[in-house]
This record gives C-alpha cells, structure tokens and sequence, in this order.
C-alpha cells in the first residue's frame, strides 16, 4: 500500500486503489489499469516473489510505493499460481468504459478467488474436488461442513475430534474456515498442514447459520435436507455459505441441497489407518498409493466418486452386492464395457459445466461441449435400459439426456464457437435475422471495396491503388508517391509514408461508419443473445447433476470391471457372518511393482471369533509380515467398496471398522515421542472395538526397551484376547516370546513367514505357514543391504552372548533373587506400596511362571518401586 507523508498528495487512482484494499486487508488486490492488472506495495513484493515478475517502483506524490504487474489478457496463467501459493485474491476490475468517463474509472471487486473457492479450470484439479470446509467449535461436538463451489456438493456432519480429523483427512478440503477465537484449538487438534482462514466469531451463530442456509434453499426449514437436528454441523454449513459470498459468489443455484454424511453406513477408519494403508496419498514422495492402482475410470466425475468410494467403502450388504453383480454382468458382456467406457470418455465434466452454466461463467465453447456431452448419454441410456441387470436399468432411468437443451444449443451456438465470446463468431447463423443482416453488412464488405477500389483505378488511372486499413486510420486509399499526381482534388491526405500517400475520401468514410457499427451491434448482439440462453439453461441443473453422479456411478462401476479384467481378480462372497478367509491374497499395489517375470507370493488367511481371533506373525525384517497384513485390510475395504479382490477367493463377513498399527508414525514435531504416538494411537484401537472390527497391529512396542515392548505386546495381544468384541486381529511382531501366548489362549494361532536359511545367508519364502519363529535374522539382513563384514562379525559375538545371559533359566534366577531380596528390604518396613510390592513377590510361584510373564511382573515391580521413589522424592 502506498505510504504517505503529511505534504504527500496522493493520486486519485491510488486513493481509489487504499479504499478497495481497505476492504480486503486479507488478499492480494488485482487492480486492473488499462490492459495490466497492477498490485502495489506488499502485495506487489508477495506477487513478484510468486509469480517471477519483475518489482519496480512508482513515485506517488513524493513517495516510493512497490509495483508489480501483468497483461490482463494473462489472468488465467498467472492466477492459479497465485492460488496454489495459499493467497486470497481479489479481482478488481473496471466497471465503466473509460471512453465514456472524463473522471477516473469507476473499479470495484468482481470476485474474490480463495484455494477453497475457485471455478478456473487452471486452479481445479479435474480428478479431485475443490472443497471449502468450515469447521464449528460447539460445546459437546464440533460441526463440519464441506462445500465444493465447483461441483454444488454441500456435506455436513458433526461428532468428536477423532471423527472430524478422520473426515479432514478424507475430504482433503483445499482451505478450512475458523472462528478467531480457537485458532489455537484448531491447530492443537488438527495441526497445520491445512490452509486457514479465520472469521469473526458472529458468523459461527445458529441463528444466522440457520436463517442464511434457509434463504439460501428458499425453504422455511432444514427438516427436509435431514440435517435439522445437527446443530453444529448447521452452524458449520451457514459459515461457508456465507463466506462464498463474502467472496463475491452469489449465483448458486447449483448448491441445491444440504446432505448428512452417513458415517455410520460405511466402514469406521481413523485418521492412522488411512495413512498406513496408503489409500490416496502417500508420505513417501512418489510412493502408488490404492487409488493409483484401481482407478480406471474415463472421466473427471468417475475419478471424484471413485475416491469417495475409497474413503467410505459400504457396510450396508445388499449394495455391495448390487455392485458386483452390476461389475459380474460387465465381465460376461464385455463388447457392451468396452462400448460405455468409449461413450463414458465423450462426456466432458458436466458437473463442472453446469455449475458455470449457475455461476453465469460459463463460455461458449464450454456451452457446445455440455451440448455434446449429452449427446452422449443417448447411446448409454438406450443400451443400460436393454441389459439384464437391476443396477445398469437402474442408471439408465435416472439418465437425462436433456433433448430441449441439446437442440437449442445445437440451432443456436456455432460448433466451433470461441472460448471468448469477444471473439465473435458465436451465434448459429439463420438464429436471429437482425445478426444475419449485420454480418451480411460487415463481412461481405470486402466486394463492396473491390467494386470501390476498381472504380477509383478507372477514374483516375492509377494501377497500383490500395484500400487497407489499421487501427490508428481506420479506412485508407493508398497512393505511390511516382502518381500523387494524379490524385483528385477532393481526397483528404490523412498519412505521409517514405514512398506513399494515404487519402481518406467521402464514400469511404461513410462506409466505415457503417461497418464499425455493424460490428459493434453484432458484438453486443451476441454477448446479449448467449446471456439469454446461459439464463435459459440454469432450468437444467438438478438434471444435469442428477445425471452427472449417475455417469460417475456407470464409470467407477465399469472401471471395477477392467481392473478385475487387467489383473484376475476376482468376486468376493461377502455376508454377515463375523468370519474373513481368504485364498491367496496378493497386495493390489505390491503386485504391480515387482520387477518383470517376478511374481508375487500369495497368502492365505483365515480369521474368525470361534477358533482364530488372534493371529500372531512372526518373521525377519523385510520377511514380507506387514505386506501380509495390509493386503488383507486393502482386501476387505476393496471388497466393501463393491469392487473384485486381488485372491483366488474370499469370503468377508461385514467389517464395521478397520485400525491399523503400523510402524512407528513420528509426531515428534508436535513434542511427542515415537512411543507415545504408538502408545495413544494403540489406545484408540482398544477403547472403540466392535465385534465386526478388523484390527492389524505391526511391531508393537518396539519404540521402548525390549522388556517393556514385550510386555507391553502380551498385555494388548491378552486384552484383545479377553475382550468380550473378540476382533479379529493380525499381529506382526519379532518378539518371538509372543509365541507361548498360543499355549495359554485358545484363539491365538502362531504363524510365520517361511524363510530358507543355509549357511551364508537367508532366502525370503514370503509364505505365511503355521507356527512361530525363532530368529530374527536381523544379522543376516544387515549382511545383505552390505554392512561391513566386522560389523557382522561383531553383531554374531553380541548376539550369542546376549542369548547365553536371556535364557529362561537365568531371568527365573533374577527374579528369586529379587524375590529375596525385596522380601529381606521390605519386611520390616511399614509402607502401603512397599507393603504391596512384598505380597506381590510373596505369592509368585516362580516354577510355574513363563520367561514371558517373569519379565512382566519385573517390570510391574519396577513400576511400583518408580512410584515410590517419585513419591519419597
């Protein structure tokens, strides 16, 4: 902003410029001057620094004040970096022509561009939504709301942290509006990995969430949206209605609806699981994730639903089986996939269309293309309606295929129609006889100068005249200098070139009038006639979006089908049973990034509440134990989304909610330790069980020493055990003390992952089979990623010595020693705890206790006596 002293005379246009920008402190202010958009001062230094322009200086009234630009006719090249870079942006445009105005041009802002509401094709992502989220801090639960601008998709739900987190990290909404006042909550909750935008606490009050939301929808309540009784959710969804039009959007006639997110229909996955199964994103840069690999879907509105389908994959049996059997009828009539997925790669984004088509931004191009779009649908709807298949008939009666519009559009706009209706060309001919009449005057004018031009040769002899023209001069006669001459008294020199002479005579001057205005007319003709029809087609939303998401639906459904075609998969049985089986189980990622005629091992598993809850998997590092288990969640949620599974067959009995425990997540940033991130997110597996839950638990414990890691997995192994859910649990651990739980409780089973071991080194099998292991052979895959040989050497001495002093003998030694000691300590001492440490001691039998259970109890001791002396201390 420009800077001024107490003598500085600021400009008029700068004093225009601080009025605006007073009005948006918060974004960066395109100021349109002339043909560039200026920005000054501070935003002027951001801009630069964003988009590489050069930052020069302008002395406004004795001050230096920062600028910084770019043609006005470049917006859409420079404005999504603008965007992507996390700015707000406020488009300030010219109101008035500044022909028409002695004054200075009349500005204001045209639009207000935010990473959460943009409708430019170069700041959207074709496959992904845009969301804006609004988030509410209520007294008991906090409200969310997701609105994607761009597609009129308006999601509401309310609950605890835990389960807005987990749909912050689904929805992955593009900027996250905030009351001012829980800032610091946000943050503290969530972290900051989300582009925020803080608003005045008035706007997150029910009364004005309710009564902007219901102006909106132009109804009296919310009952009909099934929202009504969500009160922070409402709160939530009336705050980003509203900031849509602080941003100067108010056409929205495209956001027709409020709907619940029904989380209790899909499977419950926390924020943890998502990220271990790498589903749509990964940590690691350039990882694939699940979406890479399943997605085969030929439009934009396919890729959106597809992962939504990923992010909520159904509980509900018979649409699951829905699914498949639509997907099982594809496979058998495969000329009729191949057929829809050609037609389905016609249809452009009709959800994108038809919201600029609400938004009046819309061009005419894009208006041919929705034209053609539907033309597409005509095919589909006649050969769904003709198959044998309740899901396919059900698509096609909820296709329209909106003949009026097709063929107003068809008799109205030209096919090759401009993107810029500046450009002309727009308007069909034969549509309006006035348009005929003008361009018949404008542009068969070319005979009437030829028929001039030979007129003027004859009259006055010249052979060489020329009748151009250019914007400075308009129409000209153009005469060499070898026959001035010859020119008539009555021509008007209007130009003196090197070697010619430029007249202007009566007839031509006439002629060009008339031709600018036809040209003008026709222009504003245009402009006037394409506005009528955009007015005209917004009769068309709801069918268009209804048939949009049926499209997507075909799409993710026939995209099912080429993935089982691609890569063997196959159909699951799923039923509400409490059991899963599986045979031969591959990773859908893993499988498709092994090395040319390397194939990939498949596994069997068997889980169920009966006989074998609890699977604990035992193996070496890089063994293949994690692949193991997440291979079978990945089987399970594809199976639940509707799609075919990676194995020879499965059975899924309903899964309700999946955890995962995988590696150690670091949330050192945030000042927790590795081990209390694993401990608290270990914790929320324990507290939200279910009798249909799926629970996969890797390493566990190995963020602290070794003893307390072990007890500390026997103690969550035993819980689960005991736990009245029985979820169904695979366990992957190298503690192979673990082992000896499968002699105590009855739905334990050991498993390993097989190895072949001869004397130099050790062959992965990556085969699960019965029973535990003994090794961990961490040594030898030291060996094989090159550790120097003395390395190795010296980790063999170590590890032998360590085994010789861990033996089950020596720990039951410690502990009598301990036993004798304590009760010798403690006998005389009148302490409650101590007292309690001695009878614990007193009542061991040591003959009986495993190696396992000696060092859990040590370590319970250790425990107490740590109490004791915090206590004394």
């Amino acid at each position: 902003m420009a800077k001024t002293g107490k003598t500085a005379r600021v400009t008029p246009l700068m004093k225009q410029y601080n009025t605006i920008k007073a009005k948006y402190p918060d974004a960066l202010l395109l100021f349109r001057v002339g043909d560039f958009y200026e920005t000054f001062g501070e935003d002027a230094v951001r801009a630069s620094k964003i988009l590489g322009i050069i930052l020069t200086h302008r002395n406004n009234g004795g001050d230096q004040t920062e600028l910084a630009g770019f043609p006005h006719h470049s917006l859409n090249t420079y404005l999504p970096k603008l965007v992507k870079a996390g700015e707000r942006v406020a488009i300030c445009d010219q109101l008035e022509d500044p022909k028409l105005t002695k004054t200075i041009v009349k500005r204001g802002v045209t639009e207000l561009v935010t990473p959460g509401v943009a409708l430019n094709d170069d700041i959207l992502q074709a496959t992904s939504n845009n969301f804006l989220a609004a988030l509410h801090f209520g007294p008991n639960k906090l409200g969310i709301a997701f609105l994607d601008v761009s597609t009129g998709e308006f999601l509401t739900a309310e609950g605890q942290s835990e389960q807005v987190d987990k749909l912050l990290q689904n929805f992955a909404p593009k900027e996250v509006l905030i009351s001012k006042q829980h800032r610091t909550d946000f943050s503290e909750l969530f972290g900051t990995s989300f582009h925020t935008f803080y608003m005045e606490d008035w706007v997150f009050q029910e009364d004005f969430a309710r009564e902007t939301l219901t102006n909106h929808f132009k109804t009296s309540t919310l009952k009909g949206f099934g929202v009504d009784h969500l009160n922070q959710g409402i709160v939530a969804s009336g705050a980003a209605l509203h900031y849509l039009s602080e941003t100067q959007h108010r056409r929205l006639q495209h956001i027709s609806s409020l709907k619940r997110i029904a989380e209790e229909d899909h499977i419950w996955m926390d924020r943890f699981t998502i990220k271990n199964l790498e589903l749509y994103h990964s940590t690691n840069e350039g990882a694939v994730t699940l979406l890479d690999i399943i997605d085969k879907t030929r439009s934009a509105m396919g890729s959106r639903m597809l992962k939504r389908w990923l992010a909520f994959p159904l509980k509900n049996q018979k649409k699951i089986q829905f699914r498949h059997q639509a997907i099982s009828h594809l496979l058998d009539q495969d000329t009729v996939l191949a057929k829809l997925q050609g037609w389905i790669k016609q249809i452009g984004d009709l959800e994108r269309l038809i919201s600029k088509v609400a938004t009046g931004k819309v061009n005419p191009r894009e208006t041919v293309q929705l034209k053609n779009s539907l033309e597409a649908l005509v095919p589909i709807k006649q050969l769904l309606s003709e198959q044998q298949n309740e899901a396919l008939k059900e698509i096609a009666s909820q296709l329209d295929s909106c003949e009026p519009l097709r063929n107003r559009v068809k008799e109205m706009i030209f096919e090759e129609a401009p993107v810029n209706i500046l450009k002309g060309k727009t308007i069909a001919e034969g549509y309006s006889s006035e348009l005929d009449e003008l361009r018949n005057l404008a542009f068969s004018g070319k005979d009437h100068l030829d028929q001039m031009l030979k007129r003027e040769m004859e009259r006055t002899g010249i052979s060489s005249l020329k009748i151009a023209s250019n914007n400075v001069f308009g129409y000209y006669i153009e005469v060499r200098n070898t026959h001035k001459d010859k020119v008539p008294e009555e021509w008007i020199r209007k130009q003196t070139l090197v070697s010619a002479e430029r007249y202007i005579t009566e007839e031509l001057k006439e002629y060009e009038t008339k031709i600018l205005g036809a040209e003008e007319r026709i222009l504003e003709l245009e402009q006037q006639l394409f506005a009528q029809l955009v007015v005209w087609m917004q009769e068309y939303i709801h069918p268009i979006q209804q048939t949009a998401q049926q499209i997507a639906r075909l799409d993710c459904l026939c995209g099912f089908a080429q993935l089982a075609v691609e890569n063997g998969y196959t159909l699951p049985l799923i039923d509400d049973s409490t059991s899963i089986s599986i045979e031969n189980g591959r990773h859908p990622v893993i499988e498709k990034q092994l090395p040319l005629g390397k194939k990939y091992v498949p596994n069997d598993v068997v889980l169920n509440r009966e006989t074998q809850q609890i699977i604990m998997i035992t193996g070496p590092n890089m063994s293949g134990k994690s692949a193991i288990l997440r291979q079978t969640a990945l089987i399970v949620l594809l199976a639940q989304m509707g799609s075919f599974v990676p194995a020879t067959a499965a059975r899924i009995g309903i899964v309700d909610k999946i955890f995962t425990r995988v590696g150690a997540s670091d949330n050192i940033s945030m000042g927790e330790s590795t081990f209390m991130v694993e401990m608290n997110e270990t914790a929320s597996i324990l507290n939200n069980l279910s009798e249909r839950s799926l629970i996969l638990l890797d390493e566990i414990g190995r963020g602290t020493s070794t003893y307390d890691g072990i007890s500390i997995a026997w103690a969550i192994s035993e819980y689960l055990h005991e736990h009245p859910s029985k979820a169904k649990t695979l366990f992957a651990t190298h503690y192979h003390e673990l082992n000896e739980m499968a002699a105590t409780f009855e739905r334990i089973k050991n498993f390993n992952v097989a190895v072949k071991e001869t004397k130099d080194t050790v062959l992965f099998l990556r085969k699960l089979v019965e029973g535990g292991s003994e090794h961990s052979f961490g040594i030898h895959v030291a060996k094989m990623a090159g550790m120097p040989n003395q390395v190795i050497s010296k980790a063999n001495k170590i590890l032998k010595k360590l085994e010789q002093s861990h033996s089950s003998e020596e720990l039951t030694d410690k502990l009598q020693t301990a036993q004798a000691e304590m009760q010798l300590s403690f006998f005389n001492l009148d302490d409650p705890l101590l007292e309690q440490i001695k009878e614990e001691i007193l009542h061991l039998d040591i003959d009986t206790l495993t190696p396992v259970e000696a060092l859990m109890k040590l370590n319970e001791i250790k425990r107490l006596l740590s109490k004791k002396k915090k206590a004394s201390s």
